[in-house]
């Protein structure tokens, strides 16, 4: 339900959906954003791919915008086919870069620096979120998805939040590279062959309410 309703009102009331997502942030922050601090200060950096394609994981806020924009830009119109989260010119970037529930990463190839890869969970105040990734054509078949997948999953699970994905049938490989990072539980069918997903926890962690 709140999947549908967010995106009508992202596609269909532009003007409010700037509202809500403002009042989102803000709130999101106050009940998530020492638990992420947390959760993020502890995290691995330096990540390899079963690829073997090493790389850093930074937060996307660090990153400049312009190479973001680069990082779009150089990527084939058939990699947008399924993909249309936000924007991806520079004010929308930069206003995902301030977004406090917008949690998002990019790889680094620590061999040259490239980006390879992005990554995010579209997250929500009363704890849900929603995870999608996005990587360089010319690194694809490397386990980067999983790998990025697998990141989204740890700080997702980390500070406490239910996290859905869609995916439609159509696009084999992201649907390969979901169920290979994490169990997935189908919970609902919709139209244009999207199904939505939720990414089961192995190992359920005990309530973190209250916690600081």
């Amino acid at each position: 339900m709140l999947y549908s309703i967010a995106h009508f009102i992202k596609d269909k009331i532009p003007f409010v959906w700037g509202i809500i997502d403002l009042i989102n942030s803000f709130l999101f922050s106050l009940r998530y954003g020492r638990k992420l601090a947390r959760v993020t200060s502890n995290l691995n950096i330096s990540r390899e791919s079963k690829g073997g394609v090493r790389v850093k994981a930074i937060p996307m806020s660090e990153v400049p915008t312009s190479e973001m924009v680069s990082f779009f830009d150089n990527q084939p119109e058939v990699a947008y086919k399924y993909f249309r989260p936000h924007g991806f010119d520079a004010k929308s970037i930069e206003r995902m870069q301030r977004n406090k529930s917008f949690i998002s990463y990019v790889f680094h190839d620590e061999e040259n620096g490239k980006i390879v890869g992005y990554f995010f969970l579209r997250s929500f105040f009363m704890g849900k979120a929603y995870r999608g990734r996005m990587v360089d054509y010319s690194y694809q078949s490397k386990g980067l998805a999983t790998l990025g997948n697998q990141l989204m999953n740890e700080i997702g699970f980390g500070i406490g939040l239910d996290i859905y994905e869609t995916v439609s049938r159509k696009n084999i490989a992201s649907y390969r590279s979901s169920i290979s990072a994490s169990k997935m539980k189908v919970v609902k069918e919709m139209d244009n062959d999207e199904v939505l997903l939720e990414v089961v926890r192995e190992n359920p962690p005990a309530s973190t309410e209250g916690a600081t």
